[in-house]
């Protein structure tokens, strides 16, 4: 492995990413333009956070590229990987948080990720990792569907057995272990991702990072001038909490980035602008809230039903 080269073609897809992804949300938020922070990290590299604020469409949205370098991992990284200790370490990724202001209009989240250790050593360790995934507060099948069948077709070309294995560990991490519930109605997520070989295993990470915005951009087309009331918008922020909380409390990038000695800024950009907690909420029996918790936050196989006759897939997002 070249370990340059390659460093150099991820992060050239990856700041291409950062660009795409703003100029076509740009172009959803009506041409509102995403401001631009440049920043430096001490012990090495550096990155360019692009945010909108308090937008018609977004109340948040943020786009962050980061290529960071440093002499020592925290314990986030050598937790399970302590062969990691005392090596020089490098890590670029691109991630993405939409916090829309219409309750209708589902929050998601996206990254795409590398990870390079031991870069002067005989067999570096390096990996890959990312994925998306979306939270609806008001949930809606033909959605569904159309997120899941969208990531499933991203990965088809790699094997069929990576859609449901990726599937599965979104479910799996996107979860609030204090709550019992899932953030969301989940997507793709990997980690540690190599054993394609880099060509195979960084053409996987470029098509999940491709895929988002044929995933995301007609869901929110379709959602963002819904007519709502207080009702949904208080439903929507008091949903924002369990994002905030998974974020700080179970999140592994939160973490990492802060014992990291990361810039925190761009670390909690992924936290919505408005937030809500009530004690001890339960929403009224047979509500439009109650089947978000009923119906959507379960996991389901919604990829599959898409394949089914008459099923939601029928009615594209975008009708």
């Amino acid at each position: 492995m070249t370990t340059t080269s390659h460093l150099t073609r991820v992060r050239d897809y990856l700041l291409t990413l950062q660009a795409t992804l703003c100029g076509a949300l740009s172009e959803e938020a009506e041409g509102a333009r995403f401001s631009t922070d440049q920043w430096t990290r001490a012990e090495g590299g550096g990155g360019c956070t692009r945010l909108l604020n308090d937008d018609a469409v977004f109340e948040k949205a943020g786009v962050a590229f980061s290529h960071v370098r440093g002499t020592q991992l925290p314990p986030a990284a050598t937790a399970h990987r302590p062969e990691l200790v005392g090596k020089l370490w490098e890590a670029l990724g691109v991630s993405l948080v939409l916090h829309p202001r219409n309750p209708y209009a589902p929050t998601a989240h996206a990254n795409v990720r590398f990870f390079l250790a031991g870069a002067d050593a005989a067999q570096p360790v390096w990996w890959f990792g990312g994925g998306f995934d979306l939270t609806p507060y008001y949930g809606d099948e033909a959605d569904a569907v159309h997120w899941h069948q969208t990531a499933r077709t991203a990965l088809t070309p790699f094997g069929p057995t990576l859609y449901p294995r990726f599937k599965k560990n979104c479910d799996d991490y996107f979860y609030l272990k204090h709550r019992h519930e899932a953030r969301g109605i989940g997507g793709v997520f990997f980690d540690d991702f190599n054993e394609l070989g880099f060509e195979r295993s960084f053409a996987l990470a470029r098509a999940v990072g491709d895929a988002f915005l044929p995933a995301y951009r007609p869901i929110l087309s379709r959602r963002k001038s819904t007519q709502y009331s207080e009702r949904e918008r208080q439903f929507q922020l008091y949903r924002r909490g369990r994002y905030v909380e998974f974020n700080l409390v179970w999140d592994r990038g939160t973490l990492f980035g802060l014992q990291s000695g990361g810039r925190t800024e761009s670390i909690l950009m992924s936290l919505p602008p408005l937030v809500r907690w009530d004690y001890d909420w339960h929403p009224a029996p047979g509500s439009p809230e109650a089947q978000l918790y009923e119906k959507f936050l379960p996991p389901h196989d919604w990829a599959k039903l898409g394949d089914l006759p008459s099923s939601p897939s029928s009615t594209p997002p975008n009708a």
